[in-house]
């Protein structure tokens, strides 16, 4: 599986959508989407600022990231950030490699 985190701000109707559902009611049908592609959502939570919720799911690849991105942002409701995440031990793998980059000007 693989972990992303979901940044999502809500439109001016989406807030409305929100006020109807309860906050309770988007987490359970975020929670079913989710499921729906085999994944499972590991956080979710509101906040404030530039991004209204911050999801971290488990989805199996990033085929279903992006379709769930996909389905929610064509709602129109709810513009998205999906943003994909390394563990410590896949973060170390990448360190570990060695490709071949000339920085600008060198």
């Amino acid at each position: 599986m693989a972990k992303f985190m979901v940044q999502a701000s809500y439109t001016a109707e989406g807030l409305r959508g929100l006020a109807k559902d309860k906050a309770s009611g988007r987490k359970a049908a975020v929670q079913a989407a989710v499921k729906s592609l085999n994944g499972k959502l590991e956080s979710f939570h509101f906040s404030f600022g530039d991004e209204d919720v911050v999801l971290i799911v488990d989805m199996p690849d990033n085929i279903s990231a992006a379709a769930i991105s996909l389905t929610a942002g064509a709602t129109g409701l709810v513009r998205l950030k999906t943003t994909p995440l390394l563990t410590v031990d896949e973060a170390d793998q990448a360190l570990a490699l060695q490709g071949k980059y000339r920085a600008p000007g060198q």
